[in-house]
């Protein structure tokens, strides 16, 4: 049993920018009574309180699950540029890594430029394309609430993302340019990544790379959760939340079944990332 376990958010613990299911919401209250548990993705907190925190919430109030322990949660937004523990009945801030006004401008207006050079600023979208995260700069292709199966059918293969993940770090050497979600490319400090917010994480709890494991659905060299493979910490690759399901339920045992809970089909056992 790791002492900590760290998930990546979208399509690890729930599809993208949802909202995580209440099967899920069950799962991590139960691992949160057994262990320290992190979640590190490239959303803002706002995101992070959306999808989780809010939905782990429900079932306590409904009278229908246990209380999760949110002081053993410890969230990291924006790639791990930010870190927050809930104290005092509230979240607060122990650091952000925030860009420059300077770094902003030039990141939005490579993006902006090399978006439209390569055709990706036209057709519908669901909110706006570019993001100022204070720590991080996102370009999302469709907007960030942009329906699953149109995120899905705008770049399949990658290729749309990865043109202009290499556009932009060509103008903006001195930042870091990565991948991110299924339509998006965040960009941060040089350095700045979950490799970075994985290590910060070992320093504030003091636990071993040893005694902790990360699960994420993007730990392929090309992905964004690759750079913890670094850190020493073990990993696990899944494709979707119901492999997380299965990954959690490992851990700490599979919850009973309650009346009215949609019952979750099992899936693959995940293989361990090389």
């Amino acid at each position: 049993m790791p002492r900590l376990v760290a998930f990546d958010l979208d399509d690890t613990l729930a599809p993208s920018k949802s909202r995580i299911e209440p099967a899920m919401a069950d799962a991590l209250t139960r691992l949160l009574a057994r262990a320290e548990v992190c979640i590190i993705s490239g959303g803002d907190f706002s995101q992070f309180r959306t999808q989780v925190v809010d939905a782990l919430a429900v079932p306590a109030a409904e009278g229908t699950g246990a209380e999760p322990d949110l002081g053993r949660l410890h969230l990291m937004p924006t790639c791990g540029t930010r870190y927050l523990r809930f104290e005092a009945g509230e979240w607060r801030q122990v650091y952000a890594e925030d860009l420059s006004d300077d770094e902003a401008a030039r990141a939005t207006a490579s993006i902006e430029r090399r978006a439209a050079e390569l055709g990706y600023d036209g057709g519908e979208t669901w909110g706006p394309r570019v993001e100022h995260r204070g720590s991080q700069v996102t370009f999302s292709a469709l907007g960030q609430a942009a329906p699953v199966a149109a995120k899905v059918r705008w770049d399949p293969t990658g290729a749309k993302k990865a043109a202009l993940r290499a556009a932009v770090a060509a103008d903006v050497p001195d930042l870091e340019v990565r991948s991110g979600g299924s339509t998006s490319i965040d960009i941060t400090r040089k350095g700045v990544d979950k490799a970075y917010g994985m290590r910060r994480l070992l320093d504030a709890t003091g636990i071993d790379a040893a005694d902790m494991l990360f699960v994420g659905d993007r730990l392929d060299p090309d992905g964004n959760d690759f750079p913890v493979v670094a850190t020493g910490v073990p990993c696990v690759a899944v494709e979707g939340w119901r492999d997380t399901l299965v990954v959690i339920d490992g851990l700490v045992g599979a919850a009973p079944a309650v009346a009215g809970t949609p019952s979750v089909a099992p899936a693959p056992a995940p293989a361990p990332a090389q």
